[in-house]
């Protein structure tokens, strides 16, 4: 008789990476201002993390498959910028949101058909509608900023129950995401795929329609993120959305997804990722902080990130090369 061998203790701890890290900036905060763990700023931070978290929610979807999405940044500008047209020439606001989303749909459309049916790499795809998307979107926009109507911004005040409106979307997105991935067959799929592409489509798998759908996910997911961004800072701006997808890529990364695909989690993974680089962000706005920094500050950060899943790897391959078996007692 033998029992399964457990996690060494290293990589246990690598698995909480995210958590202790997470403890470890609140207490910091904590200790240096007062102001830091207010029930006001706390709910500040979770307001302020909702656009990049929904950003990272769909960059999930994508990581899991071992791909990579570098557009979102720009689909949220596109988006944005279309979006915003339509707003100050008086269309509707539910159509001009309908219209958004499409939009991010439409863009994940494009890149999941050149990775799947071209067999392009998703990185050199995605860098490309990044690139295309951002020049699109400076061209839509003349390189003006637009002040969007007030009906965003009543959309971002908005509450429900005292939570804010950008919040709870937040909330519902990662619920959707949390239970396609743990309860449904698609969400194994994606897994599947991830982890190993050959024995997936061994198995019965079709790798294309799996690959394809994450991108129209992250699309979809950029178009939220972008709404919700317009609706805490209603006006679009040229740099928009750029360098967004870093933030998102580092949010799932921090959280445990892995870079090489098949294990990682919306929630709590992603979601704490996100809140943790946001928390961040908010500590030294409260301390004061040279903005200047900044920069500095959450690129070590993303480098923590990398270097957390490439020693995680590395731990895991280490491990399933060595199986203990524990006799038990007769």
């Amino acid at each position: 008789m033998s029992s399964a061998p457990s996690q060494p203790i290293g990589l246990r701890l690598l698995n909480q990476a995210s958590l202790i890290l997470f403890a470890a900036v609140l207490l910091i905060f904590g200790m240096l201002s007062p102001a830091f763990l207010q029930p006001a700023n706390v709910l500040n931070i979770l307001l302020q993390t909702s656009s990049t978290g929904i950003l990272a929610v769909g960059m999930t979807f994508v990581l899991l498959t071992a791909g990579v999405d570098l557009s979102v940044g720009s689909i949220m500008f596109v988006a944005a910028a279309i979006g915003g047209k339509l707003a100050l020439a008086g269309w509707p606001l539910p159509v001009v949101l309908g219209v958004m989303i499409a939009i991010g749909g439409v863009c994940g459309c494009v890149n999941g058909l050149f990775i799947t049916r071209l067999a392009i790499m998703a990185f050199i795809v995605t860098l490309a509608t990044r690139y295309f998307g951002r020049g699109l979107g400076l061209r839509i926009t003349e390189t003006r900023a637009m002040n969007l109507p007030d009906s965003f911004y009543e959309l971002g005040s908005a509450k429900l129950l005292g939570v804010p409106l950008p919040v709870l979307i937040f909330g519902f997105i990662v619920l959707v995401a949390h239970l396609i991935l743990t309860r449904t067959p698609f969400g194994r799929q994606i897994y599947a795929v991830g982890a190993d592409l050959e024995a997936a489509r061994k198995a019965g798998l079709n790798p294309r329609v799996i690959l394809f759908l994450v991108y129209v996910i992250c699309g979809l997911c950029a178009a939220v993120a972008g709404i919700v961004a317009l609706s805490q800072a209603p006006a679009v701006s040229p740099g928009f959305g750029n360098n967004r997808e870093f933030m998102a890529i580092a949010a799932a990364v921090l959280g445990g997804t892995s870079l090489f695909g098949g294990r990682g989690a919306v929630f709590p993974g992603t979601v704490l990722g996100a809140v943790l680089i946001q928390t961040i962000e908010n500590g030294l706005n409260i301390l004061n902080v040279n903005p200047y920094l900044y920069p500095l500050i959450i690129s070590g950060v993303i480098f923590i990130a990398v270097l957390l899943d490439a020693v995680r790897s590395h731990v895991l391959a280490r491990a399933s090369r060595r199986r203990i078996f524990v006799e038990a007692p007769v």
